[in-house]
């Protein structure tokens, strides 16, 4: 239901809206929890900023995420073209700054599909993992070479 009938645009925002709850465990160790799902996730400092690396650091989510909108986005294309996906992969490699401010310099995306289609439905589905929301997010100081392979 919308919230504000005077501002369109702000109705679609809130109906977008998710809500994800943190808190800080310690030992530089987060937990966040997915509220629609209750799905939890864990996080840990890298080991080259004081952490241990256990499990996934904040900037590791950042190009997870990143590789996940790409494959989704283009999964909701697929649908459309009656093309199957499936076992499509994305490998998204990480590079930090080497000086500070530390920040996330490049991430380098490979996407492999599996099998061909036509040329439209490669460029329906490349341009899809192209302007994906997390893409479109990004700083554009990051760099995001992306290579897609098919076949």
């Amino acid at each position: 239901m919308c919230r504000s009938p005077s501002d369109p645009h702000r109705c679609n925002t809130i109906s977008s809206m998710v809500r994800i709850e943190m808190e800080y465990q310690g030992s530089l160790h987060c937990t966040s929890v997915h509220t629609p799902s209750k799905t939890e996730l864990a996080t840990d400092a890298p080991v080259d900023n004081q952490g241990r690396g256990e499990s996934f650091s904040p900037t590791d989510l950042v190009a997870t995420s990143l590789g996940t909108c790409m494959l989704t986005t283009m999964g909701i294309v697929a649908r459309t073209l009656d093309f199957d996906l499936t076992g499509a992969t994305a490998i998204v490699e990480k590079v930090m700054s080497s000086a500070p401010p530390r920040k996330i310099d490049r991430l380098t995306v490979s996407i492999r599909i599996p099998r061909t289609t036509t040329p439209e439905n490669k460029q329906r589905l490349e341009n899809a993992a192209h302007t994906c929301p997390v893409k479109k997010s990004i700083h554009p100081d990051i760099e995001t070479p992306i290579e897609i392979v098919w076949g």
